[in-house]
């Protein structure tokens, strides 16, 4: 098992920010602004599902750290650390997704 983590990968797209857009895919992206890095992460969701839907799992490991990977640049240049994401998804696991749903007012 990999001790490569998502903290990892956002410590190497924050350093890679920095890097000359010449060198750099991230830096390209930083470059180019958040329409550019959204419309790409867009991009790799659609990729990502298509790769579930085919059910190849080769495809579906490729475009899902594509996903991850253009998920953290547009953390990164919204300036949202990875640990605020990890505590909403931590808040949210205190229930289920159903008991959720069910205490939301009515409209």
């Amino acid at each position: 098992m990999s001790g490569f983590s998502l903290t990892d990968l956002e410590r190497i797209v924050a350093a890679r920010a920095a890097a000359s857009p010449d060198e750099s895919w991230t830096a390209k992206l930083f470059a180019a602004g958040q329409p550019r890095a959204a419309k790409k992460l867009g991009e790799e969701a659609v990729e990502t599902v298509i790769a579930a839907i085919s059910n190849d799992r080769s495809e579906l490991t490729k475009e899902s750290a594509d996903l991850l990977y253009h998920l953290l640049v547009v953390l990164k240049i919204a300036d949202i650390p990875l640990t605020e994401v990890m505590a909403e998804l931590e808040r949210r696991t205190v229930q289920t997704g159903l008991q959720e749903k069910a205490s939301r007012p009515k409209a």
